[in-house]
């Protein structure tokens, strides 16, 4: 287990979020979490608004706002990256 990075950390967080990466990635993306303020507190702001957002949206939502919204959050944050 190594630490990727604030770059890579940052870069594969929402798959990270998801567990939608690899158990090496999850590692180091782990590893570095535990080691990087600012990229934990990202973490928590992300898993927060994925978590406000999903439920918002299975809620009220109709299926196609609901996959443009986490269209738009995803560019967000990939521009952000």
């Amino acid at each position: 287990m190594t630490d990727c990075g604030c770059e890579k950390a940052r870069q594969d967080l929402e798959e990270y979020l998801r567990n939608e990466v690899c158990r090496t990635k999850e590692s180091d993306i782990r590893a570095h979490l535990d080691t990087c303020e600012s990229c934990r507190e990202e973490a928590v702001v992300s898993q927060t608004l994925t978590e406000v957002v999903a439920r918002a949206c299975k809620e009220d939502a109709p299926e196609e706002l609901r996959l443009l919204v986490l269209e738009r959050i995803r560019a967000a944050q990939a521009a952000h990256a």
